[in-house]
């Protein structure tokens, strides 16, 4: 149950995160259709939906932590809606990149992964996010047992893959980076934190 409210207002409380994690995508094509993106609308647009493929990802990642410090149990139903969003607005993020920044034209995006590494980490964090997403549905988690465990434990490598690609789009000032990189470093320490509790309670045993 949903902040202790009954199942019907549960399914109305799943709706509105639903349509909040899809309502920035629905104010960027308004300021796209107004023209309110500024001198540089390819930028613009490239960089939103990069912006709210972490967002996505960060929120999935802090689920864990929310409910074990906090009790936070009803977050969970809302985890994997979380991760889709990370690889919906990664998938865009990307198509965006090869669309406005790009342009389809292959030469140019080749060139542009051999000078600028931070593309191809981002390219690689969105690839291995396809695994993920596929493998969501608990039809998928039932079949594949302990191997779904093991291959959701990928998100870690991506968070990092996607903390590299920010700090190396770095060209003046690093307060997203920190920003970002404060969030990740909470989560994954408290990973560590429960993991070390975890296996020493074990060892007692």
């Amino acid at each position: 149950m949903v902040l202790g409210i009954n199942p019907a207002k549960s399914r109305l409380v799943w709706c509105c995160v639903f349509l909040g994690l899809l309502l920035p995508l629905l104010l960027l094509s308004y300021d796209i259709y107004a023209q309110q993106l500024g001198a540089d609308p390819a930028i613009e647009i490239v960089k939103y939906l990069g912006t709210w493929a972490i967002v996505s990802l960060w929120l999935s990642l802090w689920v864990a932590p929310l409910r074990r410090r906090l009790s936070l149990t009803w977050l969970m139903r809302f985890r994997r809606m979380f991760g889709l969003y990370a690889f919906f607005y990664s998938v865009l993020h990307l198509l965006a990149f090869a669309t406005f920044i790009v342009g389809w034209q292959f030469d140019i995006l080749l060139q542009e992964f051999l000078e600028r590494p931070y593309i191809v980490v981002g390219a690689a964090a969105v690839l291995f996010l396809l695994p993920l997403a596929v493998t969501s549905t608990k039809k998928m988690q039932r079949r594949l047992g302990r191997r779904w465990i093991q291959l959701h434990k990928l998100v870690y490598l991506i968070s990092i893959l996607v903390m590299i690609h920010v700090l190396w789009m770095v060209r003046a000032s690093y307060e997203d980076a920190i920003v970002y990189g404060g969030f990740l470093l909470i989560a994954l320490a408290e990973r560590v934190c429960f993991s070390f509790k975890k296996n020493k309670q074990r060892q007692k045993v």
